[in-house]
């Protein structure tokens, strides 16, 4: 989980945050991602504006950032911890002393998001992607994707419409690499047996 918030907080940084807005739709907005410990990652707004309120509201977000064909996503639970760690995201983010000088800072509060759940997701290698369950906190792996039943006769049709090959068809019943499945269905199309299926 380290290196991949590691990797939210310090190569990409900017991430799109979604809320739900007064009139019951999707809200995004651009915040950064100013910190991150084994409790989970930080971030900050000005308790004037209205994401402050749906925050202190909704005590629950969506997060999307990416950067050179590499993606985080994650959701879960976020709590208010006030002025704490205020100073050290300060230090940390030093352009943050500029937009927010001398006590001006007093307006800012910090968030933690503490209990989430998402995943990485890296297509740099085109031919080789790469994707990873994250969790944060107490909550547990949930696996999605799509997963082989018994009742595989062997076929390897599935490894024929698979464009990552990430199927392993030297058992029966054939593995899905998780770790490299693009999620395209196409497996479970062709399956013959109809025994592949599609956790969310």
């Amino acid at each position: 989980m380290q290196k991949y918030l590691k990797i939210l907080v310090e190569d990409i940084h900017s991430t799109t945050v979604a809320t739900i807005g007064a009139d019951g739709h999707p809200q995004t907005r651009v915040i950064d991602m100013m910190l991150y410990d084994e409790k989970g990652v930080y971030f900050l707004t000005a308790k004037g504006k209205v994401f402050y309120e749906q925050l202190m509201e909704q005590q629950y977000i969506a997060i999307s950032a990416i950067k050179d064909k590499m993606a985080i996503s994650l959701r879960g639970k976020i709590k208010n911890i006030g002025y704490e760690k205020l100073d050290e995201i300060f230090e940390k983010n030093k352009y943050m002393q500029k937009i927010y000088p001398d006590d001006t800072r007093s307006a800012l509060q910090v968030f933690c998001l503490y209990e989430a759940e998402g995943e990485y997701f890296d297509i740099s290698d085109s031919s080789h992607i790469v994707r990873e369950s994250i969790v944060i906190g107490e909550k547990e792996v949930h696996q999605t994707g799509y997963f082989v039943g018994e009742d595989c006769i062997g076929c390897k049709l599935c490894y024929s419409v698979c464009p990552q090959k990430c199927i392993d068809i030297s058992s029966k019943p054939v593995v899905i690499n998780q770790s490299n499945c693009l999620h395209c269905g196409n497996c479970a199309e062709i399956c013959p047996k109809q025994c592949i299926e599609k956790r969310q």
